[in-house]
Order: structure tokens, then C-alpha cells, then sequence
């Protein structure tokens, strides 16, 4: 199969090129992929909070190597992680395997997900995503289609001005080689005002959004409850009628 079968065009076969070039490197907990693995007990425990996702099901879109997946699975959800990237679906899955984690991996698109399986999720998670796709509005309503009533949705991206541009192109991928360079485009990162509107438009409620901030010096990541200047997530949810 081609990835025209799996999409239905809201992909950059380039964003796709450059993770699955990373796919074996994505259980390095010291190389390219370093900074998730940092911030990813602060997601989890952001998304656990609210969600409680022990006994929930929950379908991570974008889930790459799984680094979230696998650790909201430890947590005792059921969970499905859905990606574009053959390359990092194999890798979480030969993690999972090894780790003897038991979860789901499906090489599919969000919108193609919500044809299939419309309402069938307690909690949707689409971190660090939104900011590689040509269409992240599309990725948004797709997302509303999967959460069943009273569910929720949580997402994260990156806000577009000055600073974010400084620090998380100019610092993270030059200057401190947080991440690889090329990994980000400013043009496409999101500001939250406009992911809310997006989510209001697409029938959910903002609950809350919290900052992900970096300290240089100590070299640590941090939740913010009022610094969404750069990294952010959004909990929404999705009201019973």
C-alpha cells in the first residue's frame, strides 16, 4: 500500500520521510527523540488528571514510536496508537513487545479512523502533531468525530510568535541541539487562540491549557499553569447531548 491509501491528503510525505528516518533512534532515551522522553511523565501526568485513564480507551493520534502510548498503556488503559509512519509503528511495537506492554498500533489516518470507528473513545490524545500537517483544523474535527460524549480530547502544539520561534527553532534546534534541525516549521505552528476557536468550532469544550516550559540552565521541563508562550496542551471535552 502507498499512503494514498491510508489518508485522505491532510499529510506531508515529507514530515513522514523525516520521523520514519528516525524510527530506529525513537527508544534512545539520549538521542534525537531525548526531549520527549523528558516531557513525556509531565503528559502523562497531565492527561491522567483529568482523564483518568485507568480503564479508559483511548486512541493516540500521532503516537510515532509510542513513546505516550506505551506509558498511558502502564497506566492501565486500553489503548490504540495510529500513525502514518510505518517505520515508528514498527519500532513502538518491537518496544512493546520486548517490554511486554500490551497495546494496539494501526497504520491509519485520523480522518480515516473517524470514518471507521466515530464515538468509540473515551480520551483522544494528539501530541505534537498538529504543528507537521498541511491541514491541523481537519485533524481537530476528526478528533471531535472518535471521543464519545463526555469524553475527552487533549492536544499540544506550539504557539507562533517571537519567543516560541526563538526558543523552539533558533534554541532547540540550533543552539542547545534539543532536537534535530529541520524539525519544526514556524509557519505552521499554532496559536492557542486559534486551536480553541478550532475546537469550540468543532462542538468542544476548552477546559484548560497549561504551558510546557524549558529552564536552560537546569536543563528541565515544567508545566505552567499561565506560560503558554511556547510549548502548551489543551484539555477539551467533548459534552453529552
Amino acid at each position: 500500500m502507498t499512503l494514498s491509501n491510508v489518508h485522505t491528503g491532510n499529510v506531508d510525505p515529507n514530515e513522514i520521510d523525516k520521523f520514519s528516518a528516525l524510527a530506529d533512534r525513537w527508544w534512545d532515551t539520549e538521542g534525537d527523540f531525548k526531549p520527549l522522553h523528558e516531557i513525556n511523565p509531565l503528559r502523562l501526568d497531565f492527561i491522567d488528571a483529568r482523564v483518568g485513564l485507568a480503564g479508559r480507551r483511548v486512541l493516540d493520534v500521532g503516537c510515532g514510536g509510542g513513546i505516550l502510548s506505551e506509558a498511558m498503556a502502564r497506566r492501565g488503559a486500553n489503548v490504540t496508537g495510529i500513525d502514518l509512519s510505518e517505520a515508528a509503528l514498527e519500532a513502538g511495537r518491537r518496544h512493546a513487545e520486548e517490554a511486554g506492554v500490551a497495546l494496539e498500533y494501526r497504520w491509519i489516518s485520523v480522518e480515516q479512523m473517524a470514518e471507521e470507528a466515530p464515538q468509540r473513545f473515551d480520551v483522544v490524545t494528539c501530541l505534537e502533531m498538529l504543528e507537521h500537517v498541511p491541514d491541523p483544523e481537519a485533524i481537530v474535527r476528526a478528533c471531535q468525530r472518535l471521543v464519545k460524549p463526555g469524553g475527552h480530547l487533549v492536544l499540544s502544539t506550539i504557539n507562533r510568535n517571537p519567543k516560541a520561534y526563538t526558543l523552539a527553532i533558533l534554541g532547540a534546534e540550533y543552539v542547545l541541539n534539543l532536537v534535530p534541525r529541520g524539525t519544526h516549521d514556524y509557519a505552521r505552528f499554532i496559536r492557542p487562540s486559534e486551536l480553541a476557536r478550532w475546537c469550540r468550532d468543532a462542538g468542544l469544550k476548552v477546559c484548560e491549557q497549561s504551558g510546557l516550559t524549558y529552564q536552560p540552565l537546569t536543563r528541565r521541563f515544567r508545566l505552567s499553569a499561565t506560560d503558554v508562550s511556547v510549548n502548551y496542551l489543551m484539555h477539551c471535552r467533548k459534552e453529552a447531548p
